[in-house]
Parts: structure tokens; sequence; C-alpha cells
């Protein structure tokens, strides 16, 4: 009796956790899912390089070179209960399609020391950070919070958050990015954080961001986890 308890126990609670990573992941009207909560499809690997490195090569290069950095992915990223995992290292998942101006949707959950970040067409980054003193990040600008162009030159509209939006460790944050042109606004758990700032080009400063290019999750340091990664794209 005690063994059929037990049993019914655990298969209750995985019904649960089944139900609970379906809830998530499902775009709003209008949204596509780039995370589709089950497994890696429709990512790639990449790093902090030139986007014009991609878009030079053939088809079959292309293909063979994402073929080649999904063996890395697939030792760093997992997918546990709707949730994507990176264990700090690695390289960043890239989705396969380019994006011009679009709406994105995501949320993430890190821990301390970790640093991440998202590129935008394929440039970094909207920064996340450890905004904590001990994450030893603060005179670089990790004291005023996540959500700001950090690659952008100092000083620079949107380089910093206006804000400090981050929740503790441990809580899920949320970004909502909009990317029109040349120019970003970001909001952080609900509070506008970047208002319709120039995204310099990371790449070369003399030239525009580029019109299009893939979404990046960057990261380093640290296991983050993202879920409900949506977009929609702005004609």
């Amino acid at each position: 009796m005690r063994s059929l308890m037990l049993i019914f126990v655990a298969g209750f609670f995985s019904v649960v956790l089944s139900l609970n990573a379906s809830a998530q992941n499902i775009p709003p009207e209008g949204f596509t899912a780039l995370f589709n909560g089950v497994d890696l499809e429709g990512w790639f690997g990449h790093g902090t390089e030139d986007p014009r490195v991609l878009w030079a090569m053939t088809d079959s290069e292309l293909a063979a070179h994402k073929e080649e950095t999904r063996k890395d992915i697939h030792e760093h990223w997992s997918v546990t209960d709707g949730e994507l995992i990176n264990d700090g290292d690695g390289l960043f998942l890239t989705t396969n399609q380019d994006y011009g101006d679009f709406e994105l949707l995501l949320e993430y959950r890190t821990v301390p020391n970790a640093d991440s970040g998202i590129y935008l067409r394929g440039v970094p980054q909207v920064q996340i950070w450890d905004t904590t003193e001990e994450g030893g990040k603060w005179a670089i600008g990790a004291d005023k919070g996540s959500g700001g162009l950090w690659n952008n030159s100092k000083e620079a509209p949107g380089k910093d958050p206006s804000k400090l939006m981050d929740k503790p460790f441990g809580e899920w944050n949320s970004f909502r990015i909009i990317m029109a042109g040349t120019k970003v606004t970001v909001f952080m758990n609900g509070e506008k954080v970047v208002d319709d700032s120039e995204m310099e080009n990371y790449f070369d400063r003399s030239i525009p961001i580029f019109e299009r290019g893939p979404i990046q999750l960057q990261t380093h340091g640290g296991e983050i986890r993202w879920r409900n990664v949506f977009i929609r794209e702005i004609s």
C-alpha cells in the first residue's frame, strides 16, 4: 500500500510539473515562440563575432557551420520543465532567422557572478548583470542595473538603464525590447529603462547597426535560465 501511495504521489507531481511547463512558452497573439519549451530547435551557436562573417558564407558553408556549432550548444544548453538552461559556458544561442524591426519578450533567472546579455541583430547587447557589490562589476556599471545598451560608447544615451529594476536572485525577470530602425526601447519588469536610444554598431561604430541580424542569448560566468522567449516582427 505504501509503495502504491509513493508511486501515486510521484506521478501526481510529475503531472503537475508537466502542466506547469506546458503553460509556459505559449506566445501571445501576434508573437512567435523562439524557444519551443522542449528542445533547442531553431538555434545554432555563435559568439561575439561580426555577423557579416555568417552572411559571407555560402549556403553549404553556413549549414556546416551551424551543424558544427550545435555540438557545442548541446554540451552547455539543456531544457528542463520548459526552461532553457545554460551552464555558464559555451557558445551563445543564435536564431536561425535574421530579424529587422521587432518586439521581443522574454524572462530570465540567474545566479551570483553570472554575466549575460541579449544581442540584437547579432550585435551586443542589452546587458544582464549580477548587480550586487559582491558580483565585482560595480566599477563597470553593474551597480546601475540590467537592461542598458552596455556596449554603447561611454555616456551615450541608453548605455546605462534609467533605474535599477533587477529582482533578487531566484526570481524571474522580464524584458520587453522594441527595436525599430537603429533605436531601442527596453522595459524591464514593467518599467521603461531605455527610451528610444540609438544602438551603436559594436563591430564598426563608423556605420549604423545592421538592418537585419540574428537574436542571440549570451551567457558566461554562471547558470542562467530563460523562458517565454517570443518575437513579433514589425513591418
